[in-house]
C-alpha cells in the first residue's frame, strides 16, 4: 500500500487559497421568487417548489397576495412568505381572496361611481384588473431575482416585467410559468364573450413566448398545450404528487377524534375547496344512503359556513361535518383517518377533464382509495390501471354511493389490500422525490444559459 507524501504549504499557497476561500462565501447564493397570486395560507405546491429550490440552492420567496388575516411576513425554514398588499391606481380593484390555498370567493371592493356596465368594461379590457394592485406593489418592493416561478395565468404578467427589470440590474431574470390551470378552458370563463375570450388567449400566447419555459401538472395538459402554443420545447411535467409517507402502525384517527364519529361509522372524505361545482351536494346525499357513514368536509371557500349549517340539518346530523384546512404538512395522517375520499367534481371544461388536484394525490399517498367522476379523464385512467378506488357518475347520488359501497363493503383484506396498492403507486412513481427531478433540471439548464 502508498501513502500520499503529507501535503505542506506555502505562505503565498495560504494567502491564494483564503482568499479563494472568501470569494467563495461571498458569491451571493441565487434567488428564486414564486408569485402566487392568492395570500399562500399556505399553498402546497408553492410550498412544495420553493423546499425543493431551497434545497437546491437559492434564496427563495414566495410572494403573494395579502388576505385571509395571514401575518405581512412569516417563515417556512430557509424561506420567507411576504404577502404585498396592493397598491397604485387598480388598488381599488383588488379582489381579497378569503379561502386558502387556491382561493375562494372573491369579495371585491366596491368601484367607486362608476356605473355597472363601465365597470364590466374595465374588468374585461384591464384583465386581470384584481391583481393589478398587487403587481404594482411588486414592481415597486420585490428585489430582483434570478428564477421567477410565476403560478397561473394571474402571476405571469407581473413574472415577465419583474425579470425584464432583473435582468437589468444584473440578475438572470428566468421566468417559467407554471399553467396550474387551463384556466381559459375552464367553467370560470365559459360564460366570456368569444371574441373576448379569444383575446385573452392572444395575450396568453404572447406571455407564453416571452417566458424561458413552461410546466404544467401532468402529461395530458402538457399535451394540450403543445398542439395549442408554439412552444420552443414540450412543457415540463411537474405532479402535483406529495412527498413519500408512511401512516404509521395504528393509523391515526384524527377525523374521529374531531368529530366524534363513532368507529364503526365509516368515514368519507373530501378535500379541498368548498365551493361551486364541487358536487358537494351530490356527496352529501349520497353518503346518507349508505348505510353508516358521515361525509367530513376539509378544507376551506366561500361555501364553509353554508356547509356547517348543514352539520346541523336534522337530515345530516351525525353524517356531515365541516372542519377546517390543515397544514399541508399534517394532510396525509388526517387523509389516513378516513375510510374513502370522493372526487365527485363535474366534468363540465377541458380543465376539469384533465385535472389532477392535490386532494387526488394527498388521497393516494395516505393510502385511501378514492371514487372520482367518470368523466375526469386523467384521475379515472390512474385509479382503473392500478384497483385505487371505484368510478361513479358525480351528478347522481345514487351512483355516487354505488360507487361508494363498492370500496366499503367489499372484505377487510380486500380493502386492506386496496389500501396498500395506494401506497406502493406513490412509493413507486407518484411522489414529490420524483416528480420534481425534472423541473430542477429545467432549473438548472436555465441558469446555465448566457445572455437572452
Amino acid at each position: 500500500m502508498t501513502t500520499d507524501p503529507p501535503l505542506t504549504s506555502t505562505p503565498a499557497a495560504a494567502n491564494a487559497a483564503s482568499a479563494a476561500g472568501n470569494a467563495a462565501s461571498a458569491t451571493p447564493r441565487p434567488r428564486a421568487v414564486l408569485l402566487i397570486a392568492n395570500p399562500a395560507n399556505p399553498y402546497s405546491r408553492g410550498l412544495r417548489v420553493a423546499r425543493s429550490l431551497a434545497a437546491a440552492g437559492y434564496d427563495v420567496e414566495i410572494a403573494g397576495t395579502t388576505g385571509e388575516q395571514a401575518p405581512p411576513e412569516e417563515r417556512d425554514g430557509d424561506i420567507v412568505i411576504r404577502r404585498y398588499r396592493p397598491s397604485g391606481r387598480w388598488a381599488a380593484h383588488a379582489t381579497e381572496m378569503t379561502g386558502g390555498a387556491g382561493g375562494s370567493g372573491p369579495r371585491r371592493r366596491r368601484l367607486g361611481p362608476l356605473s355597472g356596465w363601465i365597470q364590466r368594461a374595465v374588468k374585461a379590457f384591464a384583465w386581470p384588473v384584481h391583481v393589478r394592485g398587487w403587481w404594482t406593489t411588486l414592481r415597486r418592493d420585490l428585489p430582483p431575482a434570478d428564477l421567477y416561478h410565476a403560478f397561473g395565468i394571474l402571476a405571469i404578467p407581473v413574472a415577465l416585467d419583474l425579470a425584464a427589470a432583473a435582468r437589468r440590474a444584473g440578475r438572470q431574470g428566468r421566468v417559467v410559468y407554471d399553467v396550474i390551470d387551463v384556466i381559459l378552458e375552464s367553467n370560470n370563463y365559459d360564460r366570456a364573450p368569444r371574441p373576448l375570450l379569444a383575446w385573452y388567449r392572444r395575450r396568453e400566447r404572447r406571455w407564453v413566448r416571452r417566458s424561458d419555459a413552461v410546466v404544467t401538472v401532468n402529461q395530458p395538459i402538457a399535451d394540450h398545450l403543445a398542439a395549442t402554443w408554439p412552444l420552443r420545447a414540450p412543457p415540463t411535467v411537474l405532479l402535483n404528487c406529495q412527498p413519500r409517507w408512511t401512516p404509521p402502525a395504528p393509523r391515526l384517527d384524527h377525523i374521529r377524534h374531531a368529530t366524534g364519529i363513532p368507529p364503526e361509522r365509516k368515514v368519507v372524505l373530501f378535500l379541498g375547496r368548498l365551493g361551486r361545482e364541487r358536487g358537494l351536494e351530490q356527496a352529501a346525499e349520497a353518503v346518507v344512503r349508505l348505510e353508516d357513514a358521515a361525509l367530513v368536509m376539509l378544507g376551506f371557500g366561500p361555501w364553509a359556513d353554508r356547509l356547517r349549517e348543514r352539520d346541523r340539518d336534522p337530515m345530516f346530523v351525525g353524517h356531515h361535518f365541516t372542519l377546517p384546512p390543515v397544514h399541508p404538512d399534517d394532510v396525509p395522517s388526517w387523509t389516513a383517518s378516513a375510510d374513502v375520499s370522493i372526487i365527485a367534481v363535474p366534468a363540465n371544461s377541458l380543465n376539469q377533464r384533465l385535472s389532477t388536484p392535490n386532494k387526488f394525490w394527498e388521497s393516494l399517498t395516505a393510502g385511501t382509495p378514492v371514487v372520482v367522476g367518470r368523466d375526469l379523464e386523467v384521475m379515472r385512467s390512474i385509479v382503473e390501471a392500478d384497483g385505487l378506488g371505484a368510478i361513479a357518475d358525480p351528478a347522481d347520488p345514487y351512483d355516487l354511493a354505488r360507487g361508494l359501497r363498492d370500496v366499503l363493503e367489499q372484505g377487510g383484506e380486500s380493502l386492506a389490500a386496496m389500501r396498500e396498492r395506494c401506497l406502493a403507486v406513490t412509493r413507486t412513481a407518484y411522489n414529490w422525490e420524483t416528480a420534481v427531478q425534472p423541473y430542477l433540471a429545467l432549473v438548472a439548464g436555465l441558469a446555465g444559459l448566457g445572455g437572452r
